[in-house]
């Protein structure tokens, strides 16, 4: 008998109601019945509030393979974001540094002192090195060091590069190139190293 028990499947909520296909609404009443129709599986049924009343209330217990009923509320689901393409500015960070491509240089010092300002990285150290200030940041929940070299930004070059920051940000490394349909998509520059001076 445990093992006929564990080989049930109760499939999870549905986003609609099965009578009638609305789409429950976040917050709103349902009532979910549970029949159990075949001999290794049961299947249930979510259904409004309005095809319960108009087709389920009265002889739902005496239809075929009934087990149970019971109401509740639908919660929508938070939508769902996309973990490929949105870094955290630690993440993106890591990403930065494996690249080792000295046109990131300006975009990971920013996110390393946001990281700073946060409290996510520690500075451990400054140093000079080749003529360059260098920062030892210390990330202290995993004991990881970043060496982070200041790039000496300009005030004129800060604005292009916290928009470069947030590019990477919002769309990763590599990010996807948008087909508009029926149209030819202009030429989008690339990140040009800052030169200085």
């Amino acid at each position: 008998m445990a093992a006929y028990m564990n080989d049930w499947n109760i499939q999870s909520r549905a986003a609609a109601c099965e009578a009638c296909g609305k789409p429950f609404a976040d917050r709103e009443a349902f009532h979910t019945l549970l029949f159990d129709e075949h001999a290794e599986n049961l299947r249930r049924m979510d259904v409004c509030e309005a095809c319960w009343q108009n087709q389920f209330s009265d002889g739902a217990r005496e239809r075929k393979g009934f087990i149970s009923h019971w109401q509740g509320i639908y919660e929508a689901p938070a939508p769902a974001e996309d973990a490929i393409q949105k870094d955290t500015a630690e993440t993106l960070l890591r990403k930065l540094i494996e690249q080792n491509d000295p046109r990131y240089v300006p975009a990971g010092y920013i996110l390393a002192v946001m990281l700073e300002r946060k409290r996510v990285l520690k500075v451990k150290e400054e140093v000079v090195r080749d003529g360059k200030r260098v920062f030892i940041y210390e990330q202290p929940g995993t004991g990881d060091i970043f060496t982070i070299t200041d790039p000496a930004l300009r005030l004129d070059q800060l604005e292009e590069v916290q928009r470069d920051v947030a590019a990477l940000l919002e769309h990763g490394l590599n990010p996807p190139a948008p087909q508009p349909v029926g149209e030819t998509p202009a030429p989008v520059p690339e990140n040009q190293p800052i030169v200085q001076n």
